[in-house]
């Protein structure tokens, strides 16, 4: 069967491997109609990804069809799925957090992916999702990241969320937030994705490269500053204005690496007594919340995808990415095209 395999940095390839006949025990076989590229694809592909050993067949955002009777889920089932393992060992795991176990493996990264014909998934990681279109199933998974982490900051309608970045996984955060009933407040550079922000959920927008974000977060919150700050970029000087401008008692998720070090005043971190979370992955309720979200509506689906490409073109497509990253925001990879 065919598969999309990145054999070295700057050189992916469709290639032919071996067929898979039937699913592994406890597994479900599944045709893979259609694969979102993400961010982690555009590193591997670009080689900075240090987790990644070549060859490596990539994708893990799945919309994809139960292709024979698996287990409970009939035939034509359509599905998506969580792209992640867990040792149920480790400390992560023994307090019911497995999103964050220390030897997790995501697929198209530590080990192979989804961009095949055909895929055996464990049926503990299928979410079924009739009434979704391919579009949204793709969807679900890196929309996830973005709910796991308003589920970090335990939003809730009173609240007034800011979002730093309106890529996929902040757009995520801003439409999970929302849906939660809290007021939300994009931040961003690019007045496009701002615009999706606001159709994703955001009442209020923020374009730092015109606008003072001290005075208009201030502004907006009555001078008390956003209740919760997610910060979705991973820029040292996002990570600091978090902490800054989040309220007094506030709590400030970060879900992007900073990939320098960053200087923090840490005197804020007492003086307004904050709660500091990390956000990893997502557990099983992010998945269901999000599917809920998807069928309530409750997301621009065609506003946030900027391509929609066949197989044949994808090794191409990822090299227009990779050279012109502003020009697309979601790329999706039909399989059956």
């Amino acid at each position: 069967m065919k598969a999309f395999r990145m054999e070295a940095p700057g050189h992916a390839a469709i290639v032919q491997i071996p067929d898979l006949s039937a699913p592994n025990p406890g597994e479900v076989l599944l045709r893979v109609n259609m694969v979102g590229f993400c961010g982690t694809d555009l590193t591997t592909f670009r080689g900075g990804n240090a987790m990644v050993r070549y060859p490596r067949i990539l994708g893990h955002e799945v919309a994809a069809t139960v292709f024979e009777d698996g287990l409970d889920l009939a035939p034509g089932t359509p599905v998506t799925l969580s792209p992640y393992t867990a040792c149920g060992l480790c400390a992560s795991c023994l307090r019911n957090r497995p999103n964050a176990c220390v030897s997790n493996q995501t697929m198209g990264v530590q080990r192979d992916g989804a961009m095949t014909e055909f895929i055996s998934i464990p049926r503990d990681r299928l979410y079924p999702a009739p009434t979704l279109s391919l579009h949204q199933l793709c969807l679900v998974e890196p929309l996830t990241v973005g709910a796991h982490a308003t589920a970090r900051g335990r939003v809730s309608p009173p609240d007034t969320v800011a979002v730093f970045g309106c890529g996929g996984i902040g757009l995520g955060a801003i439409a999970a937030a929302s849906f939660r009933g809290a007021t939300t407040i994009a931040i961003d550079m690019d007045d496009r994705k701002l615009e999706v922000a606001r159709k994703a959920g955001a009442h209020h927008l923020i374009n730092t490269a015109s606008q003072d974000l001290h005075a208009t977060l201030q502004h907006l919150t009555n001078g008390r500053g956003p209740d919760v700050c997610i910060e979705a970029i991973g820029l040292p000087q996002t990570f600091r204005a978090a902490v800054e401008e989040v309220a007094f008692t506030g709590r400030v998720v970060y879900i992007g690496y900073a990939k320098q070090p960053v200087e923090y005043e840490t005197r804020l971190f007492v003086q307004k007594e904050l709660d500091i979370l990390g956000s990893r992955n997502a557990l099983h309720d992010d998945f269901l919340a999000v599917i809920a979200m998807l069928e309530a509506g409750h997301f621009p689906v065609a506003e946030a995808i900027s391509a929609t490409v066949p197989l044949a073109d994808a090794a191409s497509t990822l090299a227009q990415w990779s050279d012109n990253p502003a020009a697309f925001t979601k790329i999706l990879v039909n399989l059956e095209a």
